[in-house]
Order: structure tokens, then sequence, then C-alpha cells
């Protein structure tokens, strides 16, 4: 489930926070899915147990996770507040659109430039509009 990457410069249990984070917005983990056990984590990723542990421990005072002692840690029933669920037609559209830039032959960078200027350009638009200026 989790990957890491040694280069980014962010620590691993911040890593392994925004892979869930960004699994339950992208609809891949719901409410009541188990993470997967320490145990397998620490294997899989060659890890310091402590990390996996600061990582859930943090995503469940976040309220996004459920720790349930003896049976493991769950996505949480209830989202807190600032998670996103982005609706299925928003994600498989983006996902579509990243896959066509992919085949362009767009980088993984490029896309995400991309992506940054278009959001800059759509608060652009609203500033404008607020400002009565078209």
């Amino acid at each position: 489930m989790f990957r890491l990457d040694a280069g980014s410069g962010v620590p691993i249990y911040r890593q392994l926070m925004e892979q869930v984070r960004r699994d339950v917005m992208l609809g891949r983990l719901v409410a009541g899915d188990q993470l997967p056990p320490l145990r397998e984590v620490v294997d899989a990723l060659a890890i310091n147990p402590n990390t996996v542990v600061k990582a859930y421990a943090e995503l469940e005072h976040e309220g996004l996770v459920v720790r349930r002692q003896g049976m493991g840690t769950f996505v949480a029933a209830v989202s807190p507040a600032g998670v996103l669920v982005a609706p299925a037609a928003v994600r498989d559209s983006l996902l579509r659109w990243v896959r066509r830039a992919a085949a362009a032959g767009l980088s993984r960078e490029q896309i995400r430039l991309l992506v940054s200027i278009a959001l800059d350009d759509e608060a652009s638009d609203e500033e404008r509009a607020e400002c009565g200026v078209a």
C-alpha cells in the first residue's frame, strides 16, 4: 500500500500520513477499511516500527482513523473537517486528463506544473470577478 520517496526530504511518517489522506480523498480507502498492520508495513518498507506508530497516531489524532485494541487501525466512519472526499466524476475526469497528458509525453513534474498554473489562473479569474473586472 505504501511507497516511500527517500529523496523527497519529507519525513517517512509524514509520507505515510499523506498517502492515507490521499487514498481517503480518492475513495481508495473508505470508512471501515483497515490500514495495513504495523508489522506488515515495517516488513514491507524496512522502517522502524515507531515510524508507523507515529503516523497512525497522528492520523488518529486528526480523526481520520480509529484504533481498535487487538484488531487494528481503521478509517473513521466520519471524515474530519478538512478531509475532502472527491466526487467520483471529478476524480475520474482528472485521472483521464492526467493519463492523456502522460501519454502526450509530459513528465509528472510538467503535469504538476500545469495543474498549479490552472489553479493559479482560476484563482486570478475569481479575484477579477470579485472586483468586477472582466
